[in-house]
């Protein structure tokens, strides 16, 4: 079995989901603790700014607002600011410090003296703003040559609405603010990897004890597919993994029950498949032959090795009979014909069709017998009975009732008399040559001569049989044709095949109804003509339908014989399609008329060669 991967294991997983839940966690506490911390930072800097600068401004505008001599007023004041400055304005955090008068003059700086005297510009808003309006202003801004944040405060001297100047402050956040936050951020990152190697070792020990039971699990599992299911999982306890592992020797006893019981049906059938007089072959669901037993490797001449995996349509050699599996489910049973030139050989083979639990088609399952003396003596005694019964009953009335005419006086009269015998002769002759066809007949039963086939070109073959009817038929009924112009050569016996057409025509015109029409439509398939004979007659329910062409039933008796019909027609027809390795069936709707439709190869193909 295909090894796991490392990054692929329970264990991998489990790591890692501890670790990254301990990495959630520690960064939500982070990123809550260090805006906190940042915040407060940020206040206690801000407020410690401002109790320094209250006590500054307090003095500047005492400064400020002091009387003075006019001579020597100006560098006087300055000297009194720049005192002040130097002495509350010292701080490592201040980078600028500057006292501005009204008239937007340096007066007071903790940066170097050249500044004291320099015009600040009007183009400084925040300074423009607290001269004019006392507008206080605090922002934090970045030092655009260090990148430092640093605090500006902008705050307005003034008395009574009176501007008396301006402080202007910047301090740097960077060391007391930042630096503190970047320092203890730093420690937090080193106690969260910490905390993540400690995790990642306890992870360790807590996947090994959930994965070494699966893991033995799994090897079990695998000594299983082998088929040994002597060895047990080992239980560690009673949490779920331990009551899994139970779960997992239960079903294992389970199976190899099972397996047993399995294995031991597994024999029986085999057995009784052997000792089958009958031959089986089971197929998937595609037709492929995946079993069959000894008697069907006897019936059909060929090894189990020889057909495993071929399609049961080629080896059972019914391609006339259906193009795929799935039409079996309607078929029920069909007679195979397996004979050559040496020996008559007939198999009877029954279908069933296996479904899944969801009813969905999953093989067949074939049952074949040897069937080829009961064929041969139910043929003859189908054959005799319905020829006889049907061929010879219309000239024996025939000639009774011209032999009872004569009887009566009708030998007396000198030109009657004369057209009798004649007809009466002539129903003798025909009726020798019925029990000499009769004779051939049975010499066919045995081989002793074969039917007359003959390459014929069905097109025009089908337009005579018609235009034989339309000279003898009534002039109400109508034939409608519709009959290929392409020509369609078939192997048949021209005799049997015209005795089908007339016993099926024949029927629909005795139950035509006065100006009926017969519709007569002939139709190519892939390797077969399919023949339909429609009529308008009363049709046939649907539950008679399937026994018309069983010998001497009659759907409706009294019209029958009324009709003169003896209930063979059908028969016979079926009979010799079936001979012609062909398939006849009706189809009918009560009211409405019956249609008669049957099937004959287009092309004679050797026995077991593949369409």
């Amino acid at each position: 079995m295909k090894k796991v991967k490392v990054t692929q294991s329970i264990q991998f997983k489990i790591i890692m989901i501890m670790i990254l839940l301990l990495l959630l966690a520690f960064q939500v506490i982070g990123a809550y603790f260090a805006k906190e911390l940042q915040d407060d930072l940020e206040e206690n800097f801000i407020n410690n700014i401002e109790e320094r600068l209250d006590v500054l401004t307090y003095n500047v505008k005492e400064a400020l607002q002091e009387q003075r001599p006019e001579e020597g007023n100006g560098n006087a004041l300055q000297q009194d600011i720049q005192n002040i400055v130097d002495l509350y304005g010292r701080s490592e955090s201040y980078s600028t410090l500057q006292v501005i008068d009204r008239q937007y003059r340096i007066i007071g700086a903790n940066t170097q003296q050249e500044d004291i005297g320099k015009i600040i510009t009007s183009e400084n808003t925040p300074i423009r703003n607290a001269i004019l309006y006392n507008v206080d202003t605090e922002t934090v801004q970045r030092d655009a040559h260090t990148g430092d944040r640093q605090l500006v405060r902008v705050v307005p001297i003034y008395e009574q609405d009176q501007s008396l100047g301006v402080i202007y402050l910047k301090a740097s956040m960077e060391k007391e603010v930042y630096a503190q936050l970047d320092n203890i951020n730093n420690i937090f990152l080193n106690g969260t990897i910490i905390a993540i190697i400690i995790s990642a070792l306890i992870g360790v020990l807590v996947a090994r004890s959930i994965t070494k039971p699966i893991t033995e699990m799994r090897r079990q599992a695998l000594i299983m597919a082998q088929g040994d299911f002597t060895k047990k999982v080992n239980v560690y306890g009673n949490d779920e993994i331990g009551q899994l592992a139970t779960t997992f020797n239960d079903m294992s006893s389970k199976i190899k029950l099972a397996n047993h019981k399995t294995e031991e049906e597994r024999r029986k059938l085999s057995t009784v498949l052997s000792n089958m007089s009958d031959g089986v072959i089971a197929t998937n669901e595609y037709g492929q032959i995946t079993l069959m037993n000894e008697p069907a490797s006897i019936l059909i001449d060929q090894s189990f090795e020889d057909v495993k995996d071929e399609s049961i349509i080629d080896v059972l050699q019914i391609e006339d009979y259906t193009v795929e599996s799935l039409a079996f489910q309607d078929a029920g049973s069909i007679t195979i014909d397996f004979s050559d030139d040496e020996q008559f050989f007939l198999i009877k083979a029954n279908f069933s069709v296996v479904q899944d639990e969801q009813g969905e088609f999953t093989g067949l399952i074939t049952v074949i017998s040897d069937v080829t003396e009961q064929e041969k003596i139910e043929k003859e005694r189908r054959e005799f009975v319905s020829n006889v019964s049907h061929e010879l009953r219309t000239p024996l009335t025939t000639m009774r009732s011209y032999l009872e005419a004569l009887t009566d006086g009708a030998w007396e009269d000198k030109e009657i008399a004369p057209q009798f015998l004649q007809v009466t002769q002539n129903e003798t002759e025909r009726m020798i040559r019925l029990v000499n066809d009769l004779l051939q007949l049975s010499k066919m039963d045995h081989k002793e001569q074969p039917m007359q086939k003959e390459r014929v070109n069905i097109v025009p073959f089908f337009h005579h049989v018609l235009d034989r009817f339309e000279m003898n038929k009534e002039e109400s009924i109508l034939i409608e044709r519709h009959i290929p112009k392409d020509s369609l050569f078939l192997w048949v016996d021209k005799d049997k095949i015209i005795q089908v057409i007339d016993n099926i025509i024949s029927n629909a015109i005795k139950y035509s109804p006065p100006n009926g029409t017969i519709i007569f439509r002939v139709m190519k398939e892939r390797q077969r003509i399919k023949v339909s004979i429609t009529d308008q007659g009363p049709g046939i329910a649907r539950d008679k339908l399937d026994r018309i062409f069983d010998r001497f039933y009659r759907a409706d008796r009294a019209r029958s014989r009324q009709l003169g019909g003896t209930g063979l027609g059908l028969a016979i027809a079926r009979e010799i399609i079936t001979t012609h390795h062909g398939q006849i069936w009706a189809d009918s709707v009560e009211g409405k008329g019956t249609t008669i439709i049957f099937t004959l190869p287009l092309i004679n193909r050797k026995r077991g060669e593949k369409a």
